[in-house]
């Protein structure tokens, strides 16, 4: 498995475990968007959606600058592949369960035919 800090690693998943964090990260890696922006979609407070962002932020999955007043954030993609690198190193680990099962069953099958 990549080497990879474990806090990162809970980091990420805990940002990605919601489904508006989700969402304003497919936002933001489509392009930068201000939080008031962002904010407009949902049906929730301005603050409730700034601290979704500050999580998105903290788990490095988005950078924010300033623009004046604005806040603008950004996707890291960077951040989205080490995700999606943590995924294929666990799906590797299950293939390999899973071909060693297999090679069990046909060592089974020809034992007991």
């Amino acid at each position: 498995m990549a080497e990879i800090d474990e806090d990162r690693a809970d980091a990420l998943f805990h940002a990605l475990a919601d489904r508006t964090r989700r969402d304003i990260l497919r936002r933001v890696l489509a392009g930068e968007h201000s939080v008031s922006a962002l904010a407009e979609k949902y049906d929730m407070s301005f603050a409730a959606v700034q601290k979704h962002v500050a999580v998105l932020e903290k788990a490095g999955l988005l950078t924010k600058r300033r623009d004046g007043r604005q806040q603008l954030a950004t996707g890291d993609v960077a951040a989205v592949r080490s995700v999606s690198s943590m995924l294929a190193d666990i799906e590797q680990i299950w293939r390999g369960r899973i071909a060693a099962i297999d090679e069990l069953l046909a060592v089974e099958k020809t034992e007991n035919p």
